[in-house]
């Protein structure tokens, strides 16, 4: 038995030191400097060898997932989105500013009116499991040309209504996303209205998510409140692109 014990306890400080050396290793400034580079070459080389333009895969409608798990937040507490869901975002406008020439405040009703795309894709969660689903919304292509994107404009920056980790401030607790002008203009880049022939559910995101089926499911935002156009990404949030991205996850998650 005193064998049993030390050889448990000397496996378990073993992992403890393994974990403590990881840790300082992925928290080292040259190391995530390292997988900067990296991520940065993985994007360029996807870019390279995959048509721009290239669709996700689409599926039948037989193939459409029972259960499509929620994930992330599936029902915000904060008090603006509550009122929205409430009112049943009757007074929910969608903005769209930034380094653009004419700014927009849409209702729902405005976006419904708008150059629209329907497709039944598979999402891909980083956590590894996925699910196949029928998305219905504006395409936000056009819905930028109609804004008149700015030259100076580089990235597309998603704001939401969810906060994600209340013991920060705003800027840094609320969930946000970002994409390149590439990602954005790609014909399956859609701000979805309806899942499954029906309104967004509250779980799903509603009243508006994104839907930009090229990227894992965490680039996916939900709970849409504003879209901004900007030169970089290092004033918003955290400075690395997405409130995921911020604690350490990829920028760029091409699938």
């Amino acid at each position: 038995m005193n064998r049993r014990r030390w050889l448990t306890g000397a496996a378990a400080g073993a992992l403890g030191a393994m974990l403590t050396a990881c840790n300082r290793l992925t928290t080292n400034a040259g190391v995530q400097q390292t997988l900067a580079r990296a991520e940065g070459l993985t994007r360029r080389a996807q870019r390279l060898v995959v048509d721009r333009k290239a669709l996700a895969q689409e599926f039948a409608a037989a193939e459409i997932s029972r259960d499509f798990r929620a994930n992330g937040s599936i029902s915000p507490g904060d008090p603006g989105y509550r009122a929205l869901v409430e009112s049943g975002f009757a007074d929910w406008r969608l903005v769209i500013d930034g380094l653009v020439e004419r700014p927009m405040a849409l209702s729902l009703a405005q976006l419904r009116s708008q150059p629209a795309r329907t497709q039944i894709t598979r999402h891909d969660c980083v956590e590894g499991w996925s699910a196949i689903g029928k998305w219905s919304g504006a395409r936000l292509g056009p819905l930028l040309d109609k804004a008149g994107l700015k030259p100076q404009a580089r990235y597309i920056v998603f704001h939401c209504a969810d906060t994600l980790d209340p013991n920060v401030s705003p800027a840094l607790g609320r969930y946000y996303e970002s994409i390149d002008l590439i990602d954005a203009y790609h014909p399956q880049t859609i701000l979805a209205y309806d899942m499954n022939d029906a309104p967004l559910a509250v779980k799903h995101g509603a009243p508006l998510r994104l839907r930009v089926e090229r990227q894992l499911g965490y680039k996916h935002a939900k709970y849409l409140m504003r879209i901004e156009a900007v030169a970089d990404l290092a004033g918003i949030g955290g400075g690395q692109g997405g409130f995921w991205e911020d604690r350490g996850y990829e920028w760029y998650a091409g699938i």
